[in-house]
Formats: structure tokens, C-alpha cells, sequence
């Protein structure tokens, strides 16, 4: 089983209002083994990063002015995640904001424009709720109720 655990940064909270996906991170297991294996791009969203969003992640404009642009990358992204499953907490946000930015490609990229033909994807973000009904299940309280640091 070949399973790609999977983050996004982004310019802000909404896809359908122009954010963009400024950085991309994601590790390869094999049966639940790391094998090394790794996807992480900076990337430059052409846009200004909105001020909540920087409160949370830190990266600035700045930071990207020499990074490559999403499409630039998406070939290598889309041969790194295909056959996979995603494993996502709150798959729905980044998966939206994926398929945004491969929305935008130009025709002639001729790449896929949807992740579920790619590769399945898990809901961690689902399963702490099915898992802990009520109670909260960001990253930050599951690491406390699991004793990760």
C-alpha cells in the first residue's frame, strides 16, 4: 500500500476567491513505512499572502519571490501523487485548492484537472471526528491527546 501524506500552505482560506497554494508538502510510506521519498515546493502565488494566513504559517511574500509558480511544478506533483492515496487532515481544503490550481493550467499542460481520478484520499480530519465525536480535532489537539510533540 503506497500512501502520501499531504499539506498545503496557502495565500488564504477560500480557492474561489483567487488563493493560492504557496507551499506543498508531502512524504512517501510504503506499508506505512517512510521510504524517503519526498515532495516539498516553495511556490510563488502571484498574489499578496492575506494577513491571517501569514499569522499562521510565517511565509511572506518575500519568502516566495523566487520560487517557481504552481504550474511549473505540477507535472512533477501529479507523477508523485498518482496511484497513491492521499492521506490529508481536512482533505476537502487542500484537495479544493489542488484542483484550483490545476484549474488554471493551460490547455496545453494537458494534465489532469481533478485529484480523484489520480489517487484515493483519506480524511484524517473525518476520522478523529468519527473517532472523538464533539470534541476538537485540529492537528494541534489530537497531538496533545495523543502525547505527540
Amino acid at each position: 500500500m503506497r500512501q502520501i501524506i499531504l499539506d498545503t500552505e496557502t495565500t488564504g482560506l477560500e480557492a474561489e476567491r483567487g488563493h493560492r497554494i504557496i507551499e506543498i508538502g508531502a512524504i512517501e510510506l510504503v506499508h506505512r513505512r517512510a521510504t524517503g521519498r519526498k515532495f516539498h515546493k516553495y511556490l510563488n502565488p502571484g498574489r499578496e499572502i492575506d494577513e491571517g494566513a501569514k499569522a499562521v504559517h510565517g511565509i511572506s511574500n518575500a519568502d516566495l519571490a523566487d520560487a517557481p509558480r504552481f504550474a511549473q511544478v505540477a507535472a512533477e506533483l501529479i507523477e508523485f501523487i498518482t496511484g497513491a492515496e492521499l492521506v490529508i487532515h481536512n482533505a476537502s481544503f487542500d484537495v479544493g485548492f489542488l484542483e484550483a490550481e490545476l484549474q488554471q493550467l493551460p490547455e496545453s499542460a494537458s494534465l489532469p484537472r481533478k485529484i480523484a481520478g489520480l489517487c484515493a484520499v483519506l480524511d484524517t480530519l473525518a476520522l478523529a471526528r468519527e473517532m472523538h465525536p464533539g470534541q476538537r480535532n485540529n492537528l494541534d489537539a489530537l497531538c496533545k491527546r495523543y502525547g505527540i510533540d
